[in-house]
Parts: structure tokens; C-alpha cells; sequence
């Protein structure tokens, strides 16, 4: 299977988990807070459709993009222009923009080159962008149903994304960009190991894929996870990491309301 096939089947297989949160759901849930600032279970769903239509933009009008993205204002404002739609609209909206960006991205090429919010990437880490937006968003809306979702190998692709993104975290927060490397080794849900940066480096996170994976999206906050950190290179990057175009993130606030930091 190639990559771009091997992409699009674990995005299918993310849409599907993220509409099992979604078939029980009564009006009243959709209206459920999630742990986002402001955002209720509906404005997920909307931020999510939103966006797959701005994908299929993206991708069918490259040289167009750019000049349609200088409209946009903020995500808060995307949400609000869907809050007087009914939870069905909304899950048709979701299902049929989902549906339309999936044949899309089947006629791209891995390296095709395609435009978004932050830096153009490549096809590839395009798709995979929509699978760490769907798999985030989804543990947003699993988190107000409290609901315990089971980590699935397609965590691998969030990882790549978090891992990739590195320099990203401090380029969007106008810091300069470490030079020394970082070495990630997470522990996968089928018993292997997820590796990315040189191995040997001085700097090392490891823990869980899930924990990386969550600390990336800014799901949770650092001193939540069981990451370990060795290394000031390291303890930097996760600090602000994020995975996610746009303006610094907020992030989460610790659960015990002490940051209690990381050493290594």
C-alpha cells in the first residue's frame, strides 16, 4: 500500500471513531461543553466541516487560496456562524464535507505541494493534518460525554505531525529555533516503538504515543502526562509544542492547578 492510500484508509478509520461519539448523541449533548474555551460539542463538529471544505479549497485552487485565507478571522468566529444550525445540519454538513475532502485527496499525489493557514505542505502531511484535526477534536468531544477512547496505532501519524512540527512551536511564538536535536521514543497500543530524531541525541522525550500525542494537540498539559524529559531542548519544545497551524494555543491548565514541571 502506498502512502497516500495507507493515509486516507487510517483517515476513513478516524472519521468512523469520531461518528461513533457522534450517532448517540441527543440535541441536548450537542450542546455540551468541551473542555475548549466557549466551544460546545456542536462548534467541534462545525469547526471540523469548516475546515474539510477549506481543504478541498485548498486543494482544488491552490493559487486561489491564499487570497480567500486573508478573509478569514479567527476560528471562534467560524464557530459562531454555525450556532443557529440544528445538530442535524450540522451532522450533515460534517458527514458531507468529510465525504467530498476524502475524494479529493485521493487524486493527490504524496509531494504535491498544497496551501493552508500556516506553511503549504505536502499532500501527505496534508491528510495527515486532517487525521490529527479529526483524532483532537474527537478527544475533545469524548472528553465532554466522558467518554475513554482506546488508543489505536493510528496515533503514529500525530506523532509524525508533533514530531515535524518541532520547529513550528517556536517559529509561531517569534523564538528562535533550538539548533540541538531531540530524540522521541514512544511507547505504541500494539506493544512497538515510535521513533523520530538521531538517535544518541542528548535530549530525549519518552513516554506513551497517546501522552505525546495529547501534549502535542495542547489536550493536555505537560505535567499531566508521564512524558520524561531529559534535556533543556526538550523540556523547551514541550513546553509550548503544537502541532496545529495558527496563533499560539492557549493549551490546557494543569489538573491539579500546579504545574509541577519535568525533570530528567
Amino acid at each position: 500500500m502506498d502512502l497516500m492510500a495507507e493515509l486516507l484508509d487510517d483517515l476513513r478509520a478516524e472519521t468512523a471513531s469520531f461518528e461513533a461519539l457522534l450517532q448517540p448523541l441527543s440535541d441536548d449533548d450537542w450542546e455540551r461543553p468541551t473542555p475548549a474555551e466557549g466551544w460546545a460539542v456542536r462548534d467541534q463538529v462545525s469547526h471540523l466541516a469548516w475546515f474539510d471544505d477549506a481543504a478541498v479549497r485548498a486543494a482544488g485552487d491552490p493559487e486561489g487560496f491564499p487570497d480567500w485565507v486573508r478573509r478569514f478571522t479567527s476560528v471562534d468566529d467560524v464557530a459562531a456562524q454555525s450556532r443557529g444550525s440544528a445538530p442535524r445540519e450540522l451532522h450533515a454538513w460534517f458527514r458531507a464535507s468529510r465525504a467530498h475532502s476524502l475524494e479529493v485527496f485521493a487524486t493527490l499525489g504524496a509531494r504535491d505541494r498544497v496551501p493552508w493557514f500556516g506553511p503549504a505542505m505536502s499532500a501527505a502531511s496534508f491528510v495527515t493534518a486532517r487525521l490529527m484535526e479529526t483524532w483532537a477534536h474527537g478527544q475533545d468531544v469524548a472528553d465532554a460525554l466522558g467518554v475513554v477512547r482506546e488508543p489505536t496505532a493510528r496515533l503514529r501519524h500525530v506523532a509524525t505531525m508533533g514530531f515535524r512540527a518541532r520547529p513550528y512551536s517556536f517559529a509561531v511564538r517569534g523564538l528562535p529555533v533550538p539548533e540541538e536535536p531531540v530524540r522521541v521514543e514512544l511507547a505504541l497500543p500494539d506493544g512497538g516503538t515510535w521513533t523520530a530524531g538521531p538517535a544518541g541525541a542528548a535530549s530525549l522525550v519518552r513516554g506513551t504515543v497517546l501522552d505525546f500525542c495529547l501534549a502535542v494537540t495542547q489536550r493536555i498539559h505537560l505535567s499531566d502526562t508521564g512524558l520524561e524529559l531529559t534535556g533543556e531542548p526538550a523540556r523547551s519544545w514541550m513546553r509550548i509544542a503544537q502541532c496545529f497551524a495558527g496563533p499560539p494555543g492557549k493549551g490546557r491548565s494543569p489538573m491539579s492547578g500546579v504545574d509541577r514541571g519535568h525533570s530528567g
